[in-house]
């Protein structure tokens, strides 16, 4: 979808206010914050004379503004691994990605063997209706070669206005030489939930990032599986490598299976960062309480995907299979400074219904499935070559009709996704003593 995975994002201060996209039925402790010393008058002069240093003697000349964003850089950057200073542009950029739509031309793109190529177009967009397909090289884009470009410049080539044009000159197996595809940009829609049924009347959600549009499409997916006849007897959420997103959006989707109790606090040294989140009652015929639920993790569930594993681990709502999460419990808020840049802070960490941090833990499955199982020793890379490849031949677990159920033979290629199912099959799991959420 020509974009890129935000990572860790799990809140967003409403982009203009401090926590406003993270409230929803969540409340606030008025504990006071523990105010630093601030910076003296002395330090602000070390630092402003060493950059007046930098400016007039170093080898190459540099900008003042490569200075300053370069010093924010670097202090933010020393802090922990995930705060970090985001220029005007790459703040624009995780506000697209966030917002579950952007302009542009509708296609997956990735980097294989260093040339620019097409995982797949997204039905019904420009890139779609132009003839482009999956497994095409994009050689040049606007007539600039795209040799050992990255993909954060090629998403900036490819995306722009809505109405614009972009000229993609593509290289495909069965064309004598490149040829150019004029496509006029529009509105794309990012789609952060896929779907499918499962033969024996079971359903699978797949959740890659958290993002605007997350919770409502998952809750379409459950309504769609709820009204099928007979409706799905047990359900699969898929939040293997997702990287996390917005924290408005795990609560969201952590409460579309709880009834009841906390789904996840936050403690930090702002009071404005201390809050909890709790499930609320809703309308009995949005959810079954007993509606068995299997959720999947690894190693690459991180942030948001862990909120809601936690809490559905810890209100014994679902099984947790796979193996441990990442451990990226603390909480990034989005701080814009006066020129359109901002700042990712870590401000607070995150605390599991049971009081449990996630930070540097983990959530540790109920019963550890490993990815590679049944892999026959291959590597990951090998693996995630091999997805790739499916999903660009279109035979990936979503990559068809959510309504046309998987089968045996496509589950051969996912052990953990097979296991999950046998533990529907065999419902109750002995040894987990679960409860419906009322």
């Amino acid at each position: 979808m020509v974009g890129l995975l935000f990572w860790g994002l799990t809140t967003i201060p409403s982009l203009t206010t401090a926590t406003a996209a993270s409230k929803p039925r969540g409340t606030e402790s008025p504990a006071p914050s523990k105010s630093a010393a601030p910076i003296s008058d002395e330090q602000l002069k070390v630092f402003a004379n060493a950059l007046d240093i930098v400016s007039q003697q170093y080898a190459e000349p540099k900008t003042s503004k490569d200075l300053v964003y370069g010093a924010i850089q670097g202090a933010v950057g020393s802090l922990d691994p995930h705060s970090s200073f985001m220029t005007p542009e790459e703040f624009k950029e995780l506000q697209v990605e966030t917002k579950g739509k952007f302009s542009g031309i509708g296609i997956e793109i990735t980097l294989k063997d260093r040339k620019l190529i097409v995982v797949s177009p997204i039905e019904g967009t420009p890139a779609y209706r132009a003839g482009i397909k999956a497994g095409d090289q994009i050689v040049k884009v606007d007539g600039t070669p795209t040799k050992n470009i990255s993909i954060t410049e090629a998403v900036r080539k490819i995306r722009g206005p809505k109405g614009s044009h972009v000229i993609l000159t593509i290289n495909r197996a069965d064309f004598p030489k490149p040829k150019d595809f004029s496509i006029v940009r529009d509105i794309i829609p990012i789609h952060s939930v896929k779907a499918r049924l499962i033969e024996g009347n079971y359903g699978y959600i797949r959740v890659a990032n958290f993002q605007d549009q997350t919770d409502r499409d998952l809750r379409g997916f459950l309504t769609k599986m709820r009204q099928q006849t007979p409706p799905i007897k047990g359900l699969v959420l898929d939040l293997r490598n997702d990287p996390g997103g917005l924290l408005d959006q795990a609560v969201m989707v952590a409460d579309e299976f709880l009834g009841h109790g906390l789904i996840v606090k936050t403690e930090g040294r702002d009071a404005r960062q201390r809050m909890q989140f709790n499930a609320h009652p809703g309308d009995p015929g949005d959810r079954d309480p007993y509606l068995p639920v299997v959720v999947l993790i690894n190693e690459g569930s991180a942030s948001a995907s862990e909120i809601v594993a936690g809490a559905l681990k810890d209100q014994k709502r679902a099984v947790i299979m796979g193996t441990k999460s990442f451990g990226k419990g603390s909480v990034q808020t989005i701080l814009p400074l006066a020129d359109g840049s901002a700042m990712r802070l870590t401000t607070a960490l995150y605390y599991t219904p049971s009081g449990k941090t996630i930070h540097e833990k983990g959530i540790i499955p109920d019963i550890e499935v490993k990815d590679m199982e049944e892999s026959q020793g291959k590597t990951a890379e090998k693996l995630r070559d091999e997805a790739l490849d499916r999903h660009m031949r279109g035979e990936g677990l979503t990559d068809k009709s959510w309504d046309k159920p998987l089968s045996e033979e496509e589950l051969k290629n996912d052990p953990v996704l097979k296991k999950a199912i046998e533990v529907l099959h065999q419902w109750p799991p002995k040894g987990l003593a679960l409860q419906p959420s009322s």
